[in-house]
């Protein structure tokens, strides 16, 4: 079967991932020749014979879509092929395509298109992903995660993983970024409460309390992108002025940076300023600030969950 070159394939996306599909079906007539002699492009597969890619980058599936999907392969068939690769004698094992699997399936068919092609775990996780990034319903956080996934999982550098997606590095970076901002604000951007544009400009805050207090000026003010990005500038020109005065009062900054990052992660956790008191002798007490009854109720069932 055609050979995987991931050299070659570097900034070719998708199609060369899945390398030469031409070729790897030509053998494929050896693989499954006792049920179909003369494969040409695609080969017709029974659903039994399909596992699930265990690499599936994506878990939620929109049940009314995938029901619209049915609807339409009921009437026209599977029109694009799933790919799979041979796991075995009796068994391949889906590499992308989950989404027609499913549908088809629930269209109550036995069969499916498929291209069948050579691929290693790697591999397979790679063009998973990858096929994933290219739906246009996915939200930024989710294509961060994805862009996340394929740097820790598939050993690829920032610049490997720009070219892979067709993206500029920069570009692949700003999704990264998001990954870092509270999750309050992640909820807000899977949500579309905010916007691409709102969130970048967040993650160029350092303050964590700063970027929960401009979030939430942004839904409660409906503040525009252009306006979060001057908040940010004229945030910047303050820090970079001198004899800035800090907003942290006394007692309440940390004594080592270990200790700010745990600050900070509590105050991204909970959404709300946390303070780490030192007491000495590796002793200390966490204070959590709740401006409301309905947040202290947020807060508590943070914590109990």
């Amino acid at each position: 079967m055609a050979k995987f070159n991931q050299r070659e394939a570097m900034g070719k996306g998708i199609k060369a991932l899945l390398g030469d599909i031409s070729n790897d079906l030509k053998e494929s007539d050896i693989l499954i020749g006792q049920e179909q002699e003369h494969l040409g492009s695609v080969v017709k597969l029974s659903l039994d014979k399909i596992e699930v890619n265990p690499f599936q980058p994506r878990v939620n599936f929109d049940v009314e879509a995938l029901q619209d999907l049915a609807n339409s392969i009921r009437i026209h068939g599977v029109v694009q092929p799933i790919t799979v690769r041979r796991v075995n004698k009796d068994k391949y094992q889906l590499i992308s395509g989950e989404r027609r699997l499913r549908a088809t399936k629930i269209a109550g068919l036995n069969e499916i298109p498929v291209y069948i092609r050579t691929a290693n775990d790697q591999e397979s996780l790679e063009i998973a992903l990858i096929e994933n990034i290219q739906r246009e319903d996915l939200n930024a956080i989710e294509i961060g995660i994805n862009y996340q996934r394929l740097l820790d999982e598939c050993n690829l550098s920032h610049e490997a993983l720009a070219e892979r997606v067709g993206k500029k590095r920069t570009t692949v970076t700003n999704y990264l970024r998001l990954l870092k901002l509270p999750p309050d604000i992640q909820v807000g951007i899977r949500s579309n409460e905010v916007s691409m544009g709102h969130a970048r400009a967040i993650a160029g805050i350092e303050d964590i309390l700063v970027q929960l207090s401009v979030y939430k000026d942004i839904i409660t003010k409906g503040l525009s992108v252009r306006q979060v990005e001057e908040i940010v500038k004229k945030l910047g020109e303050k820090k970079s002025g001198t004899k800035t005065a800090s907003p942290t009062k006394s007692g309440e900054k940390p004594s080592s940076p270990e200790l700010k990052k745990y600050q900070d992660r509590l105050s991204s956790y909970f959404s709300t300023k946390a303070i780490i008191k030192e007491n000495g002798k590796g002793k200390g007490e966490i204070v959590l600030n709740y401006y409301t009854n309905d947040d202290l109720e947020r807060i508590m069932e943070l914590i109990e969950h």
